[in-house]
């Protein structure tokens, strides 16, 4: 069984739990964004699960609504890039991406 990283503050949670990634918005922002435009559903999904990847959510009450996310592109031992990160506009300035 793999650890997942996990911490929260101010009412955000950072995790590498891929059960918690929401594909939607994830493929909704990349396929509006210049350097993954048009990319299909299915490709996002296939470099998800052979990537590392983390999640940050905004959590409110019971509710859970993922508002960033980043992907490593890792060997797990000696190599690691990182790729498609972002943050949704109503979220930055909070320094989530720290």
């Amino acid at each position: 069984m793999q650890s997942h990283l996990d911490r929260a503050r101010d009412g955000y949670r950072l995790s590498t739990d891929p059960a918690l990634l929401d594909l939607d918005v994830i493929h909704g922002y990349l396929s509006g964004c210049y350097w993954a435009e048009g990319i299909p559903c299915e490709i996002v999904a296939r470099s998800i699960r052979n990537s590392l990847c983390f999640g940050i959510y905004q959590e409110v009450e019971e509710r859970r609504a993922q508002v960033g996310f980043a992907r490593v592109i890792t060997d797990y031992a000696t190599y690691g890039y990182l790729a498609d990160v972002f943050v949704l506009e109503g979220h930055r300035g909070r320094g989530l991406s720290k």
